[in-house]
């Protein structure tokens, strides 16, 4: 038997999908401006605990979109936030203590990239 969740993974990121590209088409927003707008769209709905039900729901079709980034920020900052005298800054650094591995990652690729081949234009 097929497990469900496969397809609402899949028909939820494919939702997330259109909603792009139809920024992209209709409001003729940059890429720039689509991603900024999905990270701000998830954290939003992390604040209002919409976002964890989205995931409950999904599963990997709400974690791997770029939303899920915003998400991501928002709930350490949350987290951070119910400790004793979180501060401005301790509040700042729940946000990447999440999001920390992958933003790393995305900074040593780009790296690697970078050395091994040669842009072309």
């Amino acid at each position: 038997m097929f497990p469900m969740v496969y397809l609402y993974s899949f028909l939820v990121a494919g939702i997330i999908c259109v909603i792009g590209q139809l920024l992209v088409d209709r409001f003729k927003l940059t890429p720039g401006h689509v991603t900024v707008s999905f990270v701000v769209a998830g954290a939003a709905l992390d604040t209002f605990m919409l976002y964890d039900k989205l995931v409950d729901f999904a599963g990997a079709g709400a974690l791997v979109p770029i939303t899920s980034f915003g998400h991501s920020l928002m709930h350490g900052a949350i987290a951070k936030s119910h400790e004793v005298d979180p501060g401005i800054l301790g509040i700042g650094m729940g946000m990447f203590d999440i999001t920390a591995s992958g933003i790393t990652a995305a900074i040593l690729f780009g790296f690697l990239v970078a050395v091994f081949f040669k842009p072309k234009g």
